[in-house]
């Protein structure tokens, strides 16, 4: 039989519902209280919310920014939600939710990176959540983190320095050495490859996102122009309504803002699993780790 939660835990259960739905609510709330007046349908970048004066270069707070955090607070509250009031042997539907996705998480990391990496789950999860809730943001007319280059190339710059530090652990020589293979008339070409990675991982994840929200928002521009040329002869409020726009939008809305979206996280995910098992060296490794540890017993 199910637990009875006394009113304590009720409360806690509002305040953690809460701490995931008011990020959201204060950024529509931003939005709409420092959107420029007499803006409709435009194509532009993250509005800059205010800067911070610094003393080499004024620091922008963009929408973006702001739109990020919250979506990292909401998943926070999510997390603490799901997790709230767990025990040993699962007696509410929400922990059996929680246990269903970390299960997932652990087994598409222990299937795509091996044994060796099973505590990435968390990373992989937190980065594949973290992207599919800044693209779904868009649902509530949002600017979607993930639309913002410098966002997604953040992470893409913390993904190639992890890939980055697996390769070395398998010694600083192979790591140099392997710029020069086959030949070393390659290295530059290889050293271009290396950089490339978090460049094509950024560009992949944000032009996909952005191409989608530019189409919609092209879309839209287009229905209402045309809404306006053929029914703005209709009288009063009639002649205003966007009859044209009812519809079409939120089917491209399903593709571009919900499938398209996670899909997009589902695939940067992927990349940073396979870039980052693939490039650590493992049998090097424990080579250097055995050789070492016998150094140790021989002293």
């Amino acid at each position: 039989m199910p637990m009875k939660r006394d009113a304590k835990e009720r409360v806690v259960d509002w305040l953690l519902v809460a701490l995931m739905v008011l990020p959201f609510v204060l950024s529509v709330t931003l939005k709409v209280l420092l959107k420029p007046a007499g803006e409709g349908i435009s194509i532009a970048g993250a509005q800059v919310y205010f800067t911070i004066p610094m003393p080499v270069m004024d620091l922008p707070i963009t929408e973006s920014q702001v739109n990020s955090l919250m979506v990292v607070l909401s998943i926070l509250g999510l997390c603490l939600y799901l997790t709230h009031g767990i025990s040993v042997v699962p007696h509410s539907k929400r922990q059996i939710v929680a246990e269903w996705i970390v299960e997932k998480v652990q087994n598409l990391v222990n299937g795509n990176m091996g044994a060796y990496f099973s505590a990435f789950a968390p990373f992989v999860g937190g980065i594949m959540f973290i992207s599919a809730f800044s693209s779904l943001s868009s649902l509530l007319g949002l600017f979607p983190p993930t639309s913002d280059m410098n966002i997604v190339a953040g992470w893409a710059i913390l993904v190639f320095v992890l890939i980055t530090y697996y390769k070395l652990k398998g010694g600083l020589f192979p790591y140099v050495k392997g710029f020069f293979e086959p030949v070393f008339v390659f290295a530059p070409f290889n050293i271009i490859g290396e950089v490339a990675t978090p460049v094509s991982m950024s560009f992949r994840h944000y032009g996909n996102v952005l191409s989608g929200m530019v189409i919609s928002t092209l879309v839209a521009y287009a229905l209402q122009n045309l809404t306006h040329m053929l029914l703005g002869w209709l009288p009063g409020v009639l002649g205003q309504f966007p009859f044209l726009q009812v519809g079409l939008p939120a089917i491209l809305s399903l593709y571009f803002d919900i499938f398209s979206g996670l899909m997009q996280a589902f695939i940067f995910a992927m990349l940073t699993m396979l870039y980052i098992a693939t490039g650590f060296p493992q049998e090097e490794y424990e080579q250097r780790k055995a050789k070492r540890k016998k150094a140790l017993h021989t002293a």
